[in-house]
C-alpha cells in the first residue's frame, strides 16, 4: 500500500501555494553564495548542518543568513530556477511563493535588482519545467505597520502581472496580525490578493483577525484553529483555505508527531477545513513536496482525500476563474486516473 500511495502522490497534479524562496535554497547553494559575497556562516561539519535550528527563534536567524547572501539578479535567478525546478520534479504544475523584500533590503539590494532576477527565473522555470509560478512579496510583522505601509507603497510602484498579492509573515506570536488591517484594506484596493501566517505559532485569535480584519480567505499554516471550535465551524462554512506544512510543525508547533491522532492537520483534515498541502521551506527542512503529501498520507488520509488536498491547492489559487475551472477539470481526470479503479 505504501508503495501505492507513493506512486499516486508522485503522479498526481499539485498547486504549492505555501513555499518561500529564501526558506528554498539547498545548504549547498548557500554556502556557493556566502563565499560569492564574503558572507560568514556558522562553522559546521556538514554544510547540512546549516540547517539545524530547535525553534522558530533560530530558524529565522538561519533564514536572516542565507538572505544576507543573495545579492545580485544572478543570484536570485538561480534559487528561483532551482527551487521551482525541485517543486516540478515531484509533480508541482502552479506555485505561488513568497519571497521576504526587506531581508535584502537591509543588505542594499535593490527591489527591481530582487525582481529582475526573480522574474527571470520564473520565466526559465516555466520554459524548462513547464511549471507556472506566481510571486507573493511578504512583510515581516516583526518590522511594524508603518514599516508595512512602506513594504506596500514599494510592491505597488514596481507591480509586474506576476506580482499578485502580499504576505505577512516572521514571527507570529508576538505580533498579531490585527495592527495591519489599514494596510490591507489598501492593498485589497489597489487589486491585490491577501493572505496571512496566522496560527502557528499564536492562538486561534490571530486567525480569527486574519479573516475579519484582514480580510484574508487564503490563511497560512492555522494549525491552532483546531483550539477554537467554533471558528472551526465558521472557517468550514466560509469555504477558508488553509496552507498546510506538515514537516514545519515539527519545529514551530506543540504537535511535534505527524503520526499523532490529535495533530491539528489530521483534526483540520477530518473536520473538514480546506486545507492544501505545502512545503513552506523545503530546503531548511529538508523535505520536498511528494514528502509532505505523504506525511499527510501517515496521518490516516487515503488517495482521495489527498486528491481532493491536491484540488484544493488548485481552488485556493488566485487564478482567474475560467483559467482555473478548466484546470480543475483536467487535474480532476489526471487525478481520478492515477487513482485507478
Amino acid at each position: 500500500m505504501a508503495v501505492e500511495i507513493e506512486s499516486f502522490v508522485r503522479m498526481i497534479p499539485k498547486a504549492e501555494l505555501h513555499l518561500h524562496l529564501e526558506g528554498a535554497i539547498a545548504a549547498p547553494t548557500v554556502v556557493e553564495l556566502a563565499r560569492k559575497h564574503g558572507v560568514t556562516l556558522p562553522i559546521v561539519r556538514e554544510v547540512s548542518e546549516l540547517y539545524d535550528f530547535p525553534n522558530l527563534g533560530a530558524f529565522l536567524k538561519v533564514y536572516d543568513l542565507i538572505s544576507q547572501s543573495v545579492r545580485d539578479a544572478a543570484d536570485f535567478h538561480r534559487i528561483t530556477y532551482e527551487a521551482l525546478g525541485r517543486s516540478a520534479s515531484c509533480g508541482a504544475r502552479y506555485v505561488e511563493f513568497f519571497f521576504s523584500p526587506q531581508a535584502h533590503l537591509e543588505f542594499g539590494v535593490a527591489y527591481s535588482t530582487m525582481l529582475e532576477g526573480i522574474l527571470a527565473g520564473m520565466r526559465d522555470a516555466e520554459r524548462d519545467h513547464r511549471i507556472l509560478s506566481r510571486l507573493i512579496p511578504a512583510h515581516n510583522r516583526e518590522l511594524g505597520p508603518a514599516k508595512g505601509e512602506e513594504f506596500l507603497d514599494m510592491v505597488l510602484a514596481d507591480r509586474p502581472d506576476e506580482v499578485i498579492g502580499i504576505g505577512l509573515d516572521y514571527n507570529e506570536l508576538p505580533y498579531p496580525p490585527d495592527p495591519y488591517a489599514a494596510m490591507y484594506a489598501r492593498a485589497r484596493a489597489a487589486g491585490l490578493r491577501v493572505t496571512a501566517h496566522a496560527g502557528e505559532n499564536g492562538p486561534a485569535e490571530n486567525v480569527r483577525t486574519a479573516i475579519g480584519s484582514l480580510g484574508c480567505r487564503r490563511i497560512d499554516h492555522g494549525y491552532h484553529v483546531v483550539d477554537d471550535p467554533a471558528l472551526m465551524a465558521l472557517c468550514r462554512e466560509d469555504g477558508i483555505f488553509f496552507t498546510c506544512c506538515p514537516t514545519t510543525t515539527l519545529f514551530t508547533t506543540p504537535w511535534r508527531d505527524l503520526t499523532a491522532s490529535d495533530h491539528a492537520i489530521r483534526r483540520m483534515g477530518e473536520f473538514g477545513l480546506a486545507i492544501t498541502i505545502n512545503t513552506d521551506d523545503p530546503g531548511m527542512f529538508r523535505t520536498d513536496l511528494a514528502a509532505e503529501y505523504l506525511h499527510v498520507a501517515g496521518m490516516g488520509f487515503g488517495r482521495d482525500e489527498l486528491g481532493e488536498f491536491a484540488l484544493n491547492g488548485l481552488r485556493a489559487a488566485w487564478l482567474d476563474d475560467v483559467t482555473k475551472s478548466a484546470v480543475l477539470a483536467d487535474w480532476s481526470a489526471q487525478i481520478a486516473l492515477a487513482a485507478g479503479p
